[in-house]
């Protein structure tokens, strides 16, 4: 059983930047990043594999956000850069269990909050 931990949350202007850690309290098979908006659904951002070769992003994160993880701290990052209001959202980072290569991700963290003002 893993617990995920997200820090680096924030308020910055549209056009910052902000740097998202998810400390995870073993060692973890794929992770990802989700965010929930004000008012909306959970929606997926981006994932990585569990060796960090293989990374997935959502169309709105492409070209400004860069997944990575650093599997000797096990820790998961998402680079958030050129942010705009609607990148306004909890995010959450999500693992799955490290024998479990398929399926939904088996732990959650309970988010940080990033807010993007105009």
């Amino acid at each position: 059983q893993a617990q995920l931990v997200e820090s680096g949350g924030g308020l910055v202007q549209a056009g910052g930047s902000l740097r998202l850690s998810c400390v995870a309290s073993g060692r973890t098979n794929a992770m990802g990043w989700f965010r929930q908006p004000p008012g909306k659904e959970r929606e997926f951002v981006a994932s990585i594999s569990r060796s960090g070769g293989l990374t997935n992003y959502a169309d709105s994160a492409k070209g400004r956000f860069t997944i990575s993880r650093d599997n000797a701290k096990n820790t998961m990052y998402l680079q958030m850069n050129s942010l705009k209001p609607e990148d306004t959202a909890v995010y959450y980072c999500a693992a799955r269990n490290y024998y479990s290569d398929y399926g939904p991700y088996d732990f959650w963290g309970q988010g940080t909050q990033v807010t993007v003002s105009s």
